[in-house]
């Protein structure tokens, strides 16, 4: 599986997986935006999670920022929407899906002919 490919795989898992848990808890509390900040901040070990997603997000704003300018993508401004919809875990790779899309036109080559360097893909 080409890298790109593998990106779009992880958008898709992005999106599925983490709505998965978000729909059970509309479906238990209704749109209890109180409580999902709530419960999202009970403890520690969540507040470090949460802490972590957010200081991440905004490192990936800067870097999407950067690279989305670096090579003339346009309507970057979507990822970052997708980050606040969605979530990171959907816009991060869906960025990379698109950027490496964008690097192979720029290069002018397909995926097959760029070097893996670390051979896993």
């Amino acid at each position: 599986m080409s890298r790109k490919n593998l990106y779009l795989v992880l958008a898709i898992l992005g999106l599925l997986v983490p709505y998965w848990f978000f729909f059970k808890f509309l479906n238990t509390n209704g749109f209890n935006f109180s409580l999902l900040v709530q419960q999202l901040f009970a403890n520690d070990i969540s507040t470090f999670f949460a802490m972590d997603l957010i200081i991440a997000t905004v490192v990936f704003w800067i870097f999407m920022a950067n690279e989305a300018t670096r090579l003339r993508m346009k309507n970057w401004w979507l990822y970052l929407l997708a980050s606040l919809v969605v979530g990171l875990s959907f816009a991060m790779p869906i960025f990379l899906y698109f950027r490496e899309r964008r690097m192979q036109i720029i290069s002018g080559r397909s995926q097959q002919e760029l070097v893996d360097p670390w051979g896993v893909l």
